[in-house]
C-alpha cells in the first residue's frame, strides 16, 4: 500500500512527465524535466535507496538540466511556435493501455523490506547479503554494492558522463547559429 507521501510524489512525477512531453517550449520542458528528475530522486529516497537518489538528482536534475540549458542557449527558436504539443488519440491510447498494464503488476510486487520477498539465491547474492554489512561498514546493501564492490564500475560511469558533457560543451562552443 502506498503511503500518502509516496502517492503524492508519484502523482507529481507523472504530472511533470506529462508536462515535459506536452510542452513545445524547450525552456519550459527542461524545467519540467528537472522537476521530474527531482521527484524521481525523492521516490528513490522513499524506497530507501539514497545512493540512486543522489545519482538521479546529480545527473537528471543537475547535469542534464545544465547541458540542456546550454544547448538551447546556442539554438534559435522559431517565432510563433505553439507552447503545447497537440496530442494524437491513437498513441495516447496505446501509451495509456501500456501504463495500465504495467500498473496492474504493481500489487504483485513485495513490500519494501519484506523479509519473505523472493530473492535469487545464487552464490553471489548470498555472499553480498551475508557480507556486505561487515565487509563495507555500509548499512545499505545497494550502496555497498555500488560504492564498494562495483566502485571502479561506478567511477567509470562517472568518467563517461563527464567526458560526454565535456565533448558536448566543446561541440556547442564551435557551433555558430545565425
Amino acid at each position: 500500500m502506498l503511503s500518502p507521501l509516496m502517492a503524492t510524489v508519484l502523482v507529481f512525477v507523472i504530472l511533470t512527465a506529462l508536462v515535459t512531453a506536452l510542452l513545445r517550449d524547450v525552456l519550459a520542458a527542461i524545467i519540467a524535466f528537472a522537476a521530474y528528475s527531482l521527484g524521481v530522486s525523492v521516490i528513490w529516497v522513499l524506497l530507501q535507496a539514497p545512493d540512486v537518489a543522489l545519482t538521479e538528482a546529480a545527473v537528471g536534475a543537475g547535469a542534464m538540466t545544465i547541458l540542456l540549458l546550454v544547448t538551447i542557449a546556442k539554438t534559435v527558436r522559431a517565432p510563433g511556435d505553439r507552447l503545447v504539443e497537440r496530442v494524437k488519440l491513437g498513441p495516447l491510447t496505446v501509451a495509456g493501455a501500456f501504463a495500465l498494464a504495467i500498473g496492474a503488476t504493481v500489487p504483485a510486487l513485495p513490500r519494501i523490506g519484506d523479509p519473505n520477498a523472493a530473492v535469487p539465491a545464487d552464490a553471489v547474492t548470498t555472499t553480498y547479503l551475508a557480507d556486505a554489512y561487515s565487509a563495507t561498514g555500509v548499512e545499505n546493501v545497494v550502496t555497498a554494492v555500488l560504492a564498494a564492490y562495483r566502485g571502479f564500475d561506478t567511477f567509470g560511469e562517472v568518467v563517461v558522463v563527464f567526458a560526454a558533457g565535456t565533448a558536448l560543451l566543446v561541440v556547442l562552443k564551435r557551433e555558430v547559429f545565425a
